[in-house]
């Protein structure tokens, strides 16, 4: 590749690290995925790491374009992932074309990861409005200026329609509007890796049968 000046020379060997803080067996896991979910999940939580409820989250379009971006995780119980976006968003204009998404958790702090796949769901209209009026003022003015993901002239002109949200509604006439709200990810697969040393890893995958859950080892 010509050296043009415009990339850094880094040495990637030196950002090299060994996994030795844990191991993965079939007889740590419990049976129910969610379950296990929230064993892990509980550790990232107390692991240190900031903001320990963000997730990946990975959509495609119709035509097969793949997308990932960072949202947070805001409830989970076994119906499924929630997360909230303003619906008219990149995402929401993927998730309408094609419902079938990827959750990834990522944990350097533990040498772990968990992926989870599944199809995606609006939740109901009581629910995103139950969140929304939870927020902070200021985030739900925000939610309301955000034409998000659209192209905009500069960030005076968010601002500009920022700022008249905030002086037409106060925190007590703000609602939540029509096209921003929650979605439920569903599972059918969870997969938990553990980094091990020598990137020789354990992976142990839940697959959805009918109503029960499989376990299976997948090499790494």
């Amino acid at each position: 590749m010509p050296d043009n000046g415009y990339i850094n020379k880094l040495d990637y060997d030196a950002f090299r690290q060994d996994f030795v803080k844990n191991s993965l067996n079939e007889s740590d896991l419990a049976q129910n995925p969610f379950e296990q979910f929230s064993h892990w999940f509980s550790d990232i939580a107390q692991s240190g790491m900031l903001q320990p409820n963000a997730m990946t989250l990975s959509t495609c379009s119709k035509d097969g374009s793949p997308l990932s971006r960072v949202v947070l995780l805001k409830d989970l119980d076994e119906s499924g992932f929630v997360f909230l976006t303003n619906y008219d968003s990149q995402k929401g204009q993927h998730l309408a074309e094609n419902p079938k998404a990827c959750l990834l958790f990522f944990c350097m702090e533990l040498e772990r990861q968990i992926i989870i796949t599944g199809t995606v769901n609006k939740t109901s209209q009581e629910e995103s409005q139950k969140y929304f009026n939870s927020r902070p003022y200021e985030s739900r003015v925000a939610a309301l200026s955000s034409p998000q993901s659209q192209i905009v002239a500069n960030r005076e002109s968010l601002d500009t329609i920022y700022n008249t949200v905030r002086d037409t509604y106060d925190s007590n006439t703000i609602s939540c509007p029509k096209n921003w709200g929650g979605y439920r990810l569903l599972p059918d697969s969870f997969e938990y890796w553990q980094g091990r040393a020598n990137r020789f890893h354990d992976r142990l995958r839940y697959v959805r049968v009918n109503d029960n859950w499989k376990i299976e080892r997948l090499a790494p």
